[in-house]
């Protein structure tokens, strides 16, 4: 028997813990799960983030290309799209196909962390 991988978590360094949060779960729609004033963890469907606060450490925002931390594949991306569209999120790129055969866009966080989203077209 080979062992199986059965999910992921991003460990994510943040600013603020509070307005990281309240982001992930307020304009992206996570659910908070578990808090300790240091550490946040939020889920959407089988993706969970682990916020950590590090206020004195340098900002996702300041690794330029390498803050691309998680490309979460989407069922139903035009409407994740458009309910992130209606809350005022920055978009880094906006919704569109890809030769590569993939439907995405990307945003980036508070922290300057970078989010890929994506669907695969039929």
């Amino acid at each position: 028997m080979k062992p199986k991988l059965t999910g992921s978590r991003h460990v994510l360094a943040v600013k603020n813990l509070q307005v990281s949060a309240d982001f992930y779960c307020r304009q992206l729609g996570f659910e908070s799960l578990w808090t300790d004033g240091f550490w946040h963890f939020v889920r959407r469907g089988a993706i969970t983030l682990m916020l950590g606060e590090c206020a004195d450490e340098m900002p996702a925002g300041d690794t330029g290309d390498h803050s691309y931390f998680g490309y979460f594949e989407v069922e139903g991306i035009d409407l994740l799209y458009r309910e992130y569209r209606e809350k005022g999120i920055a978009f880094l790129s906006h919704l569109e196909d890809k030769p590569w055969g993939q439907r995405e866009f990307t945003l980036q966080t508070p922290d300057g962390h970078r989010i890929a989203f994506g669907e695969q077209i039929p």
